[in-house]
């Protein structure tokens, strides 16, 4: 079979339908990644892949069940008997040549990734593809200096791998979310079998060629491509499967937990989120204002952890209006593939139902719509548009300051008092992510401290691969990212006596 090394080179692309193609011609469309192989799946389900820029099929692609999940998981099962004791050089040099492997094929992901979610070019090639990158150069780094054996007295720690790893990933961030996983989890010695968003497999296949051209050994790291009902919920259920580790909304966490429960298998997951963005009364507006809209409104709006409930003074909630506004003017949204473009579109359809509803939710509950509002912008008749929209004094309670909309859609929410902004900040079911602005960095981290959530940034300070990232309450539980990420794939065994003199 080709392999896509052969094939025309990155430099010669010139749009995602020569990604498709190029897998297409590769063998890789109709089948899935199993104990080193391209197989052929024994069922005939197919799922399209939509071009939400336009809203026409591009590729389609076969999808397993239950079998293949069977075969995938026998396989990381066998496998898992020799990675879990292999060297941690060893699993380190293979890290090292993902990572060079991305880098080097970094137009390729995100071609693909604009293609099959509608990522602007401009941000797909700054943003989603270079952070992918980076969460395998810390899993590696990690794993070169970590201690999987410590002593306490006459006990000695270990840290062992936790096994066989069924990892589900999402469509908004897809290689990114895949990195994320995939580079601990091998790090710790676990062997995994992932399943990514059927409505954006492409980079994920093209993440499967990576990790085969790098020479992972056979079983360890398996794709089956499919959707949550018939892929995910057998993973979730395998006897054989230790842990699940799933990024989604908080519905599928539930579900995922329900079937994983009967085998007691450790579940971590990353879910919904309904940020705030807190702008403490001494903030220097000009600095903390244009940053909020654009960390709202990146990747369209759709990100777990978007800050999309701006809490701002009462007294200032028109300056905050009006350079809100300014700072959404300057967006361009169009085609996602031109280099002008900063925002695409929406990835799906049935994300762009849900933006429209919610947008004509807030109309109804009274919010005071400041830009955007319902339908596409001007000159757009087709793909998933939406238009940026900012709604300003919002109360708590409405929905659109409670529910994830997981679009660009952000609220002004006034408040009165410190203590009742951190009142609104903890006020949602949701715990992920939080920003706090001010000039006093004293009284932004005494903020900070009270807002329960599993991330806090003070100021909008550089994105780090090395910061934990996981939820409260209904966001989830369990951290990516970091040493914290490579210690979720792993055991603790204490063994008592280990340093004790031998007897004579």
């Amino acid at each position: 079979m080709t392999s896509l090394a052969q094939l025309p080179t990155p430099s010669a692309l010139v749009d995602g339908a020569l990604i498709v193609e190029r897998l297409r011609s590769a063998g890789r469309l109709d089948r899935v990644f199993i104990d080193g192989e391209w197989v052929v799946p024994h069922g005939q389900a197919r799922s399209s892949v939509i071009d939400p820029s336009t809203e026409e099929p591009v590729a389609e692609i076969a999808l397993g069940d239950a079998n293949e999940v069977a075969v995938a998981v026998a396989a990381a099962r066998r496998a898992f008997a020799t990675w879990s004791v292999s060297s941690a050089p060893s699993r380190a040099a293979l890290l090292d040549r993902i990572h060079a492997l991305i880098l080097e094929r970094a137009e390729l992901f995100a071609q693909a990734i604009s293609l099959e979610m509608g990522a602007a070019i401009g941000f797909a090639r700054s943003t989603q593809v270079p952070v992918a990158a980076e969460h395998i150069r810390v899993a590696r780094d990690n794993l070169a200096s970590y201690p999987f054996l410590t002593h306490r007295g006459d006990v000695a720690i270990m840290r062992e791998a936790i096994g066989v790893c069924g990892l589900i990933t999402p469509w908004n961030w897809p290689l990114y979310q895949i990195t994320a996983k995939v580079g601990p989890a091998m790090a710790a010695g676990c062997t995994v079998v992932l399943k990514p968003s059927e409505l954006s497999p492409l980079s994920a296949l093209l993440f499967a060629e990576v990790m085969h051209d790098a020479g992972i050994p056979p079983g360890v790291f398996n794709l089956v491509n499919g959707n949550g009902p018939e892929v995910g919920a057998a993973l979730s259920s395998h006897p054989d499967v230790d842990m699940i580790s799933i990024t989604g909304s908080t519905r599928a966490g539930v579900l995922v937990a329900q079937a994983a429960a009967p085998t007691v298998k450790r579940v971590a997951q990353e879910l919904g989120g309904k940020s705030p963005n807190v702008i403490l009364p001494d903030a220097d507006l000009a600095r903390a204002i244009p940053p909020g809209v654009a960390a709202g409104f990146r990747n369209v709006g759709q990100s777990c952890s978007a800050p999309t409930r701006m809490l701002v003074p009462r007294e200032r909630l028109q300056e905050v209006e009006r350079i809100a506004l300014e700072a959404a003017s300057s967006f361009i949204v169009g085609d996602p593939r031109s280099k002008n473009t900063t925002h695409g579109p929406v990835a799906n359809r049935a994300q762009f139902n849900r933006v429209q509803e919610m947008i004509g939710v807030g109309i109804a509950e009274g919010a005071r719509l400041i830009c955007g509002g319902p339908g596409r912008p001007e000159g757009l008749s087709r793909g998933f548009y939406c238009r940026p929209t900012i709604f300003s004094a919002v109360h708590p309670e409405m929905q659109i300051a409670q529910e994830e909309i997981f679009g660009p859609v952000l609220a002004l929410i006034p408040y009165d008092s410190v203590d009742e902004v951190v009142a609104i900040a903890n006020c949602t079911v949701y715990g992920l992510g939080a920003h706090v602005q001010g000039t006093d960095l004293g009284a932004a981290r005494a903020v900070a401290a009270r807002i329960r959530s599993g991330q806090v940034h003070i100021n909008y300070p550089a994105w780090s691969p090395h910061a934990p990232f996981g939820g409260y309450k209904r966001s989830g539980n369990g951290r990516e990212y970091g040493i914290e990420g490579l210690e979720e794939y792993l055991e603790t065994k204490a063994i008592l006596g280990f340093n004790a003199q031998e007897k004579k």
